[in-house]
């Protein structure tokens, strides 16, 4: 990867989300030990399991903070010091969710469409500093983000076999597309959604 390395952004979190301070905080000492960031990759996630009758005000705004409001931080957050920088690139992780509805996941699915829309303004506005921003949208991956939202460890193997490639995901199949975004190989790449599913947004609702 071309561009220098940067210090990981790492905000305080509160019951909200992300801590508009914390953010504040983060970049300033990355400023100070490594110069202004380069990259930023956007990759907070929680879950919450239930029907859209079922799902209470608390826990809608509790995954809205930290995925929605957690990315628009962070994206604010280096705007400035990335311009300083020279340019730089911003990474968006949303989901499949943020391309279709899946049924009891109505403030994910909203927090993730949220994070798609959001990486296209962000791409429009900030082209001319010379910052790229774009989204991924990965399926099922194998982490602990489905157990810790279920309260118990869920085998979710039955999943894949409903995609193209027939299993789940592994981070390490994701990790290699963030790195590519974050690189100058992807200079030309901006406002885009790059998706990595092992095939299941190829079909639609009528599958058999």
């Amino acid at each position: 990867m071309s561009r220098r390395a940067s210090s990981p952004l790492r905000p305080r979190r509160t019951r909200r989300g992300c801590d508009e301070d914390g953010w504040t905080a983060a970049v300033e000492r990355t400023v100070a030990e490594f110069g202004p960031p380069t990259v930023l990759v956007n990759n907070a996630g929680v879950l919450h399991f239930a029907e859209l009758a079922g799902t209470t005000l608390a826990d809608y705004e509790r995954v809205v903070g930290v995925n929605q409001i957690g990315a628009f931080l962070g994206m604010r957050s280096v705007v400035e010091p990335m311009t300083v920088a020279g340019g730089g690139s911003i990474v968006n992780v949303s989901s499949v969710e943020g391309l279709a509805g899946m049924p009891f996941l109505v403030a994910y699915t909203a927090s993730k469409f949220a994070i798609r829309g959001m990486t296209k303004v962000a791409a429009l506005e900030l082209g001319a500093r010379g910052i790229r921003v774009d989204s991924v949208h990965p399926g099922m991956i194998d982490t602990k983000m489905v157990s810790e939202a279920a309260g118990t460890d869920v085998d979710v193997s039955w999943v894949g076999k409903k995609v193209a490639l027939g299993r789940v995901g592994r981070a390490d199949e994701i990790a290699p597309l963030l790195v590519f975004l974050a690189s100058d190989e992807s200079s030309y790449c901006t406002r885009s959604e790059f998706v990595a599913d092992g095939g299941a947004t190829a079909t639609h609702a009528l599958k058999l």
